[in-house]
């Protein structure tokens, strides 16, 4: 099994470090090709705009719209979460339409406003995850999304058949667990 992480911009790194803790490949995702050799993608926090428009000059922006239709699980962090959303406010964007959700950028604020939080995540345990923010986005309306953690009574971990998506960034917290969800996600879609 292999991991791909969207290697345009962003906490490519970070999520790199995160799989190899937890000893699965994980690869950098630029191009179809590479896309093609994965199980599952990691879409990291960053520059959603920057994304944006570096997934649709690689000619990633279809493919992956088409292969996450087709059961592909993937996993989005903060500018990852904005990608996959169906619509994108403050301001208006394109996006990949995936998740029945509206996010608005930057929503806590400018990154001077970033914070952590304990928060509640009941599908990774009972041990609370030090989620954090960083120029976050926040899920202003859902839809078809069950949500699995929530900070103030904002949705900011949700799932949707083969995506999942959080506005906080999981890897910059020690802990592994989102990530071996994920993982294991992938592996059930695979039956491996």
């Amino acid at each position: 099994m292999k991991i791909g992480i969207l290697g345009m911009q962003g906490d490519i790194e970070e999520h790199l470090a995160t799989m190899e803790k937890i000893k699965v490949e994980a690869v950098r995702v630029k191009s179809v090709k590479t896309l093609e050799t994965v199980n599952g993608l990691i879409m990291p926090g960053g520059e959603s705009t920057t994304m944006l428009r570096l997934l649709k000059l690689t000619g990633l922006f279809d493919l992956l719209k088409e292969k996450i239709k087709n059961g592909f699980p993937v996993y989005g962090t903060c500018a990852g979460l904005i990608l996959l959303a169906d619509e994108v406010e403050h301001p208006t964007q394109d996006s990949l339409k995936i998740l029945d959700l509206s996010v608005s950028r930057n929503g806590y604020g400018r990154q001077v406003d970033s914070f952590h939080a304990e928060i509640s995540v009941p599908v990774i345990g009972d041990k609370s995850f030090d989620a954090v923010f960083i120029r976050a986005p926040i899920i202003t309306k859902v839809g078809k999304v069950e949500i699995l953690a929530s900070y103030n009574g904002m949705p900011v971990f949700v799932r949707q058949k083969n995506v999942i998506a959080s506005t906080f960034h999981p890897e910059l917290s020690n802990d592994t667990r989102i990530h071996e969800f994920f993982v294991e996600m992938v592996k059930n879609a695979f039956g491996s």
